[in-house]
């Protein structure tokens, strides 16, 4: 008969309600990141949001860092499930890049307080030698994967070479992420309105009409 028994140091699968308890502590540290910032948010306040103790806290996490890490990377995977099928689904780099920018604003404003948390996380968490725990990684993932998605369209012919692409999937990528603070502090703000403008306003400057400086030059150069 095979023992059932684990291999030494082989952790077991949570339980149903391990994880449900998990969930509710990465939720009351986003909404406690969210509302006091980085820095008021203690082990002590977010088990107090959570409706436990800070033990209860180490025994699933650890640590309050590695409850941190867990909140983040949470907020990237569901970023990536809820804006990947919407891009794919469309099959040109016009709609793609509507796709993305409108997707992108779309789940932030559906997962503002986690954003908002993930947002003062990065810009505050610190290791012990005073560095950033979170630096620019994610951020230049994410203007990486707009200009790959520029360059092979712009391969493909439908986006004109005039641009940079690397500038513009800075601009698009700073233009997305000035969002969070808006909705931070104006909660009535139309993101579904901002969002369709800011895609047209960048499917314009990316649209092959020779309205982009370098195009107008090479014509009157002709």
């Amino acid at each position: 008969m095979r023992s059932k028994t684990r291999p030494t140091g082989q952790r077991a699968a949570p339980t149903f309600t391990e994880t449900a308890r998990r969930a509710q502590i990465v939720a009351a540290a986003i909404h406690t990141i969210a509302d006091l910032g980085y820095g008021q948010a203690s082990l002590a306040r977010i088990a107090e949001a959570a409706g436990t103790s800070k033990g209860v806290i180490i025994y699933h996490f650890g640590s309050r860092d590695e409850l941190i890490k867990e909140l983040v990377a949470e907020l990237i995977a569901k970023a990536d499930a809820y804006m990947r099928p919407r891009i794919e689904a469309e099959q040109t780099g016009r709609g793609m890049l509507r796709a993305y920018i409108e997707s992108n604003l779309a789940f932030i404003a559906e997962n503002r307080s986690h954003v908002g948390a993930t947002v003062e996380i990065a810009l505050n968490a610190r290791a012990a030698d005073g560095s950033r725990l979170y630096g620019s990684a994610y951020h230049d993932m994410s203007v990486a994967s707009v200009q790959k998605l520029l360059v092979h369209f712009q391969g493909t012919g439908e986006f004109p070479s005039s641009f940079d692409p690397l500038v513009m999937a800075l601009a698009i990528r700073a233009a997305i992420d000035s969002v969070a603070p808006l909705l931070a502090r104006d909660p009535g703000l139309d993101a579904g309105h901002y969002a369709r403008e800011l895609a047209d306003l960048f499917l314009r400057a990316t649209s092959p009409t020779g309205s982009h400086p370098a195009a107008r030059r090479q014509s009157l150069e002709e």
